[in-house]
């Protein structure tokens, strides 16, 4: 949080732990949207997909985010482009030359590849899936599921259940840097900072190629 101050004064920050204590800071135009921990469970499982992420919001969608595997040491960062690089923890972003460019694939021919929370299925994700023509379906934790998507190594991951708007920024911003879409099932962008809603996110889906989006709006 110091180091986030020192390099965006001025901007407010909403963290996941500090809003659990109603630490919640006016919020203007343009802040930050941070998760210490997303996959609690699998960080507590010692399972290595859990990540640190860290979004910034401008006129409530995410304009920039980066999400870091500290167990694999990678990051996956995004602007108007995605990248994706290794990093040790505790180190520096090594330069420009090393990184990989994200990137999502077409929708394949021979039918998606869904990425599924290992911890949250229910009846309307079964539904969803049942509709699609799903090829493989794989369980995941934690925000990896988007940068998976962005490395255009899968295709869709829905996710009806609760989620936070600090669980799901960065990856957002992620995504759309590298060609995707997270989008309600009515095919509308999230939108962030729902104070009002303590910041909680409806459901939505995750694509990589976002055209196949009419087919999911669930009535």
């Amino acid at each position: 949080m110091r180091a986030l101050e020192r390099e965006l004064p001025g901007v407010p920050s909403i963290a996941e732990e500090a809003a659990a204590r109603g630490e919640t800071p006016p919020l203007t135009d343009a802040f930050l949207l941070i998760d210490p921990i997303d996959g609690t469970r699998e960080f507590i499982g010692r399972s290595p997909e859990f990540t640190v992420n860290v979004a910034l919001v401008d006129r409530l969608q995410p304009v920039a985010g980066a999400i870091y595997a500290p167990v694999g040491a990678r990051v996956w960062f995004a602007g108007a482009q995605g990248f994706t690089t290794k990093a040790a923890a505790g180190g520096t972003l090594p330069g420009s030359q090393d990184w990989g460019a994200l990137g999502v694939r077409p929708r394949p021919a021979g039918g998606l590849t869904a990425l599924l929370s290992k911890s949250h299925l229910d009846e309307n994700t079964v539904a969803l899936l049942n509709s699609l023509p799903i090829r493989e379906g794989r369980a995941m934790g934690s925000s990896l599921k988007f940068c998976v998507i962005a490395q255009g190594r899968a295709d869709i991951y829905p996710r009806f259940g609760r989620t936070m708007e600090w669980d799901t920024a960065a990856g957002d911003a992620i995504l759309r840097a590298a060609g995707g879409a997270v989008l309600t099932p009515a095919g509308a962008p999230l939108v962030y900072g729902k104070a009002e809603g303590f910041y909680r996110n409806g459901p939505f889906i995750a694509w990589g190629d976002a055209q196949p989006a009419d087919d999911a709006t669930l009535n």
